[in-house]
């Protein structure tokens, strides 16, 4: 008989009747069974009774919603009995299931009894607020608040969240009929039905909830932008409600992924959340277009930075950053106009590179990536135009344009060079493997943005072809001295060596190939001696430094 293991009785410690179960690649824990299908649901003794009284309470709330509406076309009753009426036909059915409850036999009925009561109290609010007026706009938000918050809270109590679900879908369906469509008072009162399910949501843990009070606000806030011109309303309170409740839905979301991290309902919340705020611009003008989506962007981006403190889900903080970067993105777009939109886009791309690298965050790169290529791109459309840097003016620059053609090309530079070298930094290149392979773009880059900065230099001091020719004459002298000052510090680094000998090649062409048919008279013959001095002392130089360190060559 084998001796007792180290844990207790057994060889294999206490409680084990084996060997542990097999470790590896190839093994798989087991499976829980398969849940009921929902046939199997249906063919269960007492499912019947369950559908019968649920669908008994969306018929008898589509009677109370016919009581408050329909009504007023046939003349029954008056405006105060219709709202008293229906506040007793809610207290009643509440009652009702209350006391059904503490039969364990009754509790199906008195969970719908008693939601269809709550569902009747909040839309019999709805209407004494937004129908007849019985009730201020914020009395009325108020009560639907209370009603909303305790009947959920009943839900709680009982443990059943279809209790909870059914009174919100009923009443996010049924408000708008009674509203008369989607309005701001609509979006206030679903807003009021998501924060009063919100502490049960979130002590309970019922994902479903957070789906079905998360969405009816969202939707009805798209649907209210797309006809926000035809209501004539107030554009900028449905502006601002629609990024309050993008606010709200990102934070409950965030919240939820907290408490719950394998809820996939709050990853949908999050991404679903900002789409009002993101839409709103369309109702505002430019200043509030552009603050609207650059306060989601931080709010998301917020949430992006406690991932990293927290135990925020990986995907969930970074489609969160992924999202915020597009915000910015629309922001930007919108608040600057083509030039200053490149200037923009290029600043923004090398903050966030910077950033990345201190906060030691290679995901970073990507929105980084992103806003440097559109930068890229709206700079060769508009300010740093390849015709604009090879040609010479056809008219007077005015110090405008020139100074934008000057800030466009030092953010561009700056955009390539500080990208790449974060790319480093945070191990997306590895050095030993992608050094040129990596820095060959970005100084191009880099090259070509200089060139438009210098260019600009000369326009600055003449705004016509002399300045253009200056400019170029400025540009072929750089080359060399930056050529210069890489061979002299690559003496030990034979990437910079390398880039040295590379920015020797480029000046070189430059000299065959643009300076010697475009520049003309005393520009061309300062390039050239100007670029074959520097060249004549970066080599007399280097060769002295070589001999330097090998005294017996």
């Amino acid at each position: 008989m084998p001796a007792p293991g180290p844990y207790g009785a057994g060889p294999f410690g206490a409680g084990h009747a084996g060997p542990p179960p097999p470790q590896g690649y190839w093994y798989r824990p087991p499976q829980p069974p398969p849940g009921p299908t929902l046939w199997e649901r249906l063919s269960q003794d007492g499912a019947g009774s369950r559908i019968l009284a649920w669908i008994g309470g969306v018929v008898t709330l589509a009677g109370v919603v016919l009581l408050l509406v329909l009504a007023i076309q046939r003349g029954y009753l008056g405006p105060l009995p219709r709202v008293l009426l229906g506040a007793g036909l809610g207290l009643v059915l509440a009652g009702i299931g209350a006391v059904l409850h503490r039969s364990p036999a009754a509790r199906t009925g008195a969970y719908a009894l008693a939601a269809t009561g709550v569902a009747v109290l909040y839309l019999d609010v709805v209407a004494a607020a937004s129908l007849y007026h019985f009730l201020p706009a914020w009395g009325g938000l108020v009560v639907g608040l209370a009603v909303t918050a305790g009947g959920v809270a009943v839900a709680g109590l009982w443990g059943s969240q279809l209790f909870a679900v059914f009174v919100v879908v009923c009443c996010a369906v049924s408000a708008p009929i009674i509203t008369g469509g989607f309005d701001t008072l609509l979006l206030s009162f679903l807003l009021v039905l998501l924060l009063g399910t919100t502490p049960v949501q979130l002590a309970k843990r019922w994902a479903g909830l957070l789906l079905a009070a998360g969405l009816p606000p969202v939707v009805a806030c798209v649907i209210n932008i797309g006809i926000a011109e035809q209501l004539g309303g107030d554009a900028t309170t449905t502006a601002v409600l629609a990024g309050v409740t993008s606010g709200i839905v990102i934070l409950l979301a965030t919240a939820t992924a907290l408490r719950r991290p394998g809820d996939d309902f709050a990853l949908v919340m999050l991404c679903v959340g900002p789409v009002p705020g993101m839409l709103a611009p369309l109702l505002l003008p430019r200043l509030g277009a552009a603050i609207l989506p650059a306060v989601v962007g931080t709010l998301l981006v917020g949430v992006w930075v406690l991932g990293r403190r927290t135990a925020l889900p990986r995907a969930f903080a970074l489609t969160a950053g992924g999202i915020g970067a597009l915000a910015f993105l629309q922001a930007t777009a919108t608040a600057f106009d083509d030039d200053a939109r490149a200037i923009a886009f290029l600043a923004e791309a090398t903050i966030v590179a910077v950033l990345a690298v201190r906060i030691r965050l290679a995901a970073a790169l990507v929105p980084s990536a992103l806003f440097g290529f559109i930068g890229f791109v709206l700079a060769l459309s508009y300010s740093a135009r390849p015709d604009v840097v090879a040609r010479p003016p056809r008219w007077l620059l005015g110090t405008g344009d020139a100074v934008t053609l000057g800030l466009t090309g030092v953010v561009l530079a700056a955009a390539a060079i500080v990208l790449c070298w974060a790319a480093f930094r945070l191990g997306v290149f590895s050095a030993e493997e992608h050094a040129p392979h990596g820095w060959i773009p970005a100084g191009l880059i880099a090259l070509y943005g200089s060139t438009a900065a210098l260019l600009a230099v000369g326009l600055l001091v003449s705004p016509d072809r002399d300045g253009f020719l200056l400019g170029h004459v400025l540009v072929t002298v750089s080359w060399t001295v930056g050529a210069l000052v890489l061979l002299l510090r690559g003496i030990d680094s034979v990437p910079t060596r390398v880039a040295g000998l590379s920015l020797v090649v480029a000046a070189l062409a430059k000299l065959v190939l643009f300076d010697l048919s475009s520049l003309d008279g005393m520009a061309r013959v300062a390039a050239f001696l100007v670029a074959g001095l520097v060249l004549l002392a970066a080599g007399a130089r280097y060769a002295k430094l070589v001999a330097a360190r090998n005294p017996t060559r």
